[in-house]
């Protein structure tokens, strides 16, 4: 359903384009809530070489509705080539708080 919770996770290179970013889902009612966690470690590969970077890592509130233009605003102000989107459905979640992100959302 088109009201479905879901977490969407992504990585920032530091903590002030993770600021910028959360302000800018949530203003633009694409997220309830977008919250930063500590700094992490990522090591992955990269044009052909293994990469070691800090990164922040984003957890964000938003419906299946969203989830569309929640990754389109992503990718247009996200400072990586290909920034790390995963989309997961939420099963299950306490009421009032679930009802709180549709109601930001709509």
């Amino acid at each position: 359903m088109s009201d479905d919770i879901c977490l969407v996770l992504t990585t920032c290179p530091d903590r002030e384009t993770a600021e910028r970013l959360s302000a800018m889902l949530v203003e633009q009612r694409l997220a309830a809530c977008v919250s930063a966690g500590s700094e992490v470690t990522s090591t992955y590969p990269w044009q052909g070489r293994v990469e070691c970077e800090s990164e922040i890592p984003l957890t964000i509130k938003t419906t299946r509705a969203r989830v569309g233009a929640l990754k389109q605003e992503l990718v247009a102000h996200h400072p990586y080539d290909v920034p790390e989107i995963l989309v997961v459905p939420v099963s299950d979640g306490l009421d009032e708080y679930t009802q709180w992100i549709r109601d930001w959302i709509q």
